[in-house]
């Protein structure tokens, strides 16, 4: 969303999610306080509006042809922390590297958090966001104790945890109503750093019995996936654990370097200091198919060769553990014009030889994905329209430009519907309408709440739009 979007009366422009498909235009409008929240949801005429934050949705969540779009990031202010108790009140259009800066000097992290910490606190609840310890923590929501949320009606609503609203509004992207405020509640840590554990395996079986052995083990857990590999090395893998690193850890590892590994301004000097890596930014010009099966299997044989076969208690600062990608402002542009689709599915524990033969068949296909990850979720959350479930989950990045992309998806959702698992919405760009029931067996209910709250259909998306929501 571009940082110069006015208030009233908001200005068309297009507007796409972070893969870069399928634009639309839309008005912008950037509300800076709550009573002009409420008066652009008062003025989004009939084609009605839908809440934006940070624009990471892959897909199209986050936009809305012909009405209007809310930039959310002007209202970012942190409200109140409670650094006794571990919890804080910010406004919904704060992100996670903000609460980053603020929390980790006091001895907080966020916690749950995704791939990129370019997220707002509105919509990591709206889509309910996952990350490498969904099978502790489960998912953002979980740690929402409540929120204010602007429903269609002008009214300002307190929302708690176990309501039919709040159900229908973690993972409910953004349908129910524009997310103002919420009280989170936070993880204690008593350093910014990760101790992390890195070993290879050598295909999909050896993955997942590795994963099913010692994930109890790990607070964090993520496996980078090679797609691009066949035969007895197909789903062959580099599996990173962690946890975050107490002072004890610090100490020891400065001891073992005897200081010199860090420095004087080192982990011990200042053990909650929050630094990330910054890049330079991609070109806004890529040659179309740079990521392609050549490029990227190159790039998955020397990311594969260079792992470890085993290596424990590696430190790593948070922001390189959780967040590389976030080092290279505008990745998403090495994809070309064309940009790419973000293609995420779970299939529950009982189904691995579903897992297997997608993954065999996105192998077979030669999709050139070198953002590809496994994760084992845990317990699934009360969202009703929450992606995450017992079982494995697996997220692709493929160029859009791929031939015979579309089909080859039609089949991979079928496959995941028939083993009784679904796609994650926030990521979805292109899913049939005929298959979201299958996936998302409480929409019914999802579908009855909106109707009564929202008669008139103020709050409507693209996605809502493409999907029937």
């Amino acid at each position: 969303m571009p940082a110069n979007a006015v208030p009233f009366p908001g200005r068309t422009t297009p507007v796409t999610g972070w893969g870069r498909t399928a634009p639309t235009a839309a008005r912008l409008i950037r509300p800076r306080t709550y009573e002009e929240a409420a008066a652009a949801v008062r003025a989004c005429g009939a084609r009605g509006g839908i809440a934006r934050g940070l624009g990471r949705a892959y897909g199209d969540a986050a936009q809305n042809a012909g009405g209007a779009v809310l930039d959310m990031t002007g209202l970012d202010r942190v409200h109140a922390i409670d650094a006794d108790g571990g919890t804080v009140l910010c406004d919904a259009g704060v992100s996670l590297h903000r609460l980053m800066e603020v929390l980790l000097p006091l001895g907080w992290f966020v916690p749950v958090t995704p791939g990129t910490r370019q997220v707002t606190v509105g919509g990591a609840i709206a889509a309910d966001i996952h990350g490498k310890n969904h099978h502790v923590s489960g998912g953002f929501a979980r740690h929402v104790l409540s929120l204010e949320l602007l429903t269609a009606d002008g009214e300002i609503r307190t929302v708690v945890p176990g309501t039919p609203l709040f159900d229908a509004t973690a993972g409910g992207m953004g349908l129910t109503g524009v997310i103002l405020t919420a009280t989170v509640r936070l993880l204690p840590v008593e350093t910014s750093w990760m101790s992390v554990d890195t070993e290879r395996a050598r295909d999909l079986d050896d993955l997942l019995a590795r994963l099913t052995a010692t994930d109890r083990y790990y607070r964090y857990s993520v496996a980078w996936i090679d797609l691009l590999a066949r035969g007895s090395a197909t789903g062959r893998a580099v599996l990173t654990r962690g946890e975050h690193a107490s002072l004890e850890t610090l100490e020891f590892a400065a001891a073992r370097a005897r200081g010199a590994r860090f420095g004087r301004r080192g982990p011990l000097g200042r053990p909650l200091e929050f630094r990330t890596s910054r890049f330079p930014a991609a070109p806004a010009f890529v040659p179309e198919g740079l990521l392609g099966r050549s490029t990227v299997g190159l790039f998955n044989e020397l990311w594969y060769r260079k792992a470890p076969r085993a290596r424990t208690d590696q430190l790593q600062r948070i922001s390189t553990f959780f967040h590389p990608l976030d080092g290279v402002p505008h990745w998403n542009r090495l994809y070309g014009r064309s940009g790419f689709v973000q293609y995420q599915f779970v299939v529950g524990h009982g189904h691995e030889e579903a897992l297997r033969r997608i993954v065999t068949r996105i192998s077979a296909r030669r999709c050139p994905s070198f953002l590809a990850v496994l994760k084992r979720f845990g317990e699934g959350d009360p969202g009703w329209l929450s992606f995450p479930m017992p079982g494995w989950t697996l997220a692709l990045d493929i160029p859009a430009g791929l031939p015979g992309l579309g089909a080859f998806l039609d089949r991979l959702d079928e496959e995941v519907a028939a083993a009784d698992g679904r796609v994650y919405l926030a990521k979805d760009a292109r899913l049939r309408p005929e298959l979201l029931a299958a996936m998302y067996p409480r929409l019914p209910e999802f579908r009855a709440l909106r109707r009564e709250l929202d008669p008139d259909g103020v709050f409507v998306s693209d996605l809502a739009r493409r999907l029937g929501l």
